[in-house]
């Protein structure tokens, strides 16, 4: 069983790190292979809407991590993508490497449980929570959930470490993938698969 943890973080070693680093203990801890990806803080290329991407998986633009996301992910049971707060929103990079990321690929992560992290200083940990939680929910990917939302608050690494309930929560958002995705194999040795979907409809609110 293999877990991305995704770094959205332009420090390689910060809060996120910190979070991430947690679940990757528990997942150990639980048997399953954890792997945290770092994004780097090189410029990242924001999706254009150039649409060269659909049908392929891939986006056209190949000098960065975006593709390289995309195979990992495909390769992985589970997902985590964790973000610090900047003015009350996610990380520019990240931002740009998540859009690039789902904009066509996101049907090839169907099934995959996935879970978001953040961290914060003091404040907009929700509004991120929520905008990680939405690159999910457009993918069919069962989102896992806690005992309470999935952030940490902190400054420097020791503060994120300080957070004991914080930390007892990506704990315990850990266990629940790793039982999720039990649950998931158990279903399909006993003959019980996903629903067969049905072809995408999109409707535009246009009318001439």
């Amino acid at each position: 069983m293999n877990i991305l943890l995704i770094n959205g973080s332009p420090h390689e070693y910060g809060c996120i790190y910190t979070a991430l680093q947690e679940m990757a203990g528990q997942f150990e801890k639980r048997g399953a292979r954890a792997e945290i990806f770092w994004i780097g803080n090189r410029p990242i290329q924001g999706c254009i809407d150039c649409k060269s991407c659909w049908g392929k998986g891939k986006c056209v633009f190949d000098d960065d991590c975006v593709n390289q996301c995309i195979q990992k992910i495909m390769e992985a049971d589970g997902l985590v993508i964790g973000s610090p707060v900047y003015f009350g929103g996610i990380a520019g990079g990240l931002k740009c490497v998540l859009d690039r990321v789902f904009y066509d690929a996101k049907r090839l992560f169907a099934g995959k449980a996935a879970a978001g992290v953040v961290s914060c200083r003091r404040g907009g940990a929700g509004n991120v929570f929520d905008q990680l939680n939405k690159y999910f929910t457009i993918s069919s990917m069962p989102v896992v959930s806690s005992q309470y939302w999935n952030s940490v608050h902190g400054d420097a690494p020791e503060e994120v470490r300080a957070d004991l309930e914080g930390m007892q929560t990506l704990r315990l958002t850990a266990d629940n993938m790793i039982w999720m995705l039990q649950a998931a194999q158990a279903a399909k040795a006993a003959g019980i698969l996903p629903f067969e979907r049905e072809t995408r409809v999109k409707t535009s609110f246009y009318k001439p």
